[in-house]
């Protein structure tokens, strides 16, 4: 019976805690809005993106997940990069093959049939 009482007044105390808290709020009843988390560690702006930039990267959770707008940034830029890497392997790809193509013909003594050749006779 003491124990039936001991919880019933800690459970009126928590009860009239709880009610004071929210009652007793002053101005600002309902708890203030709080600033968003932001992505903390972005991609570097000023230099390309790593491997170390990518492993680093941190989103910051919500409750309904990651930010939106934080993931779309980063994968964008990062699509842009890759893109902009692609092209220049591309290039230097297809330079490559010119220079050896370059350097067959000279090897087997054939002249250079290429648009420069033609302006140099």
């Amino acid at each position: 019976m003491v124990m039936f009482l001991f919880l019933v007044v800690a459970l009126a105390v928590v009860v009239a805690a709880v009610t004071l808290a929210v009652v007793g709020g002053g101005e600002s009843a309902p708890l203030p809005e709080v600033a968003p988390e932001r992505l903390q560690d972005p991609l570097p702006a000023n230099r390309p993106v790593g491997r170390a930039d990518v492993e680093s990267l941190r989103f910051p959770v919500t409750p309904r997940g990651y930010r939106m707008a934080d993931v779309d940034d980063a994968l964008g830029r990062l699509a842009a990069e890759l893109a902009e890497r692609d092209a220049r392997i591309a290039d230097l790809e297809s330079a490559l093959a010119g220079a050896r193509a370059a350097a067959v013909h000279e090897r087997h003594g054939q002249p250079d049939t290429s648009e420069g050749a033609e302006d140099q006779r």
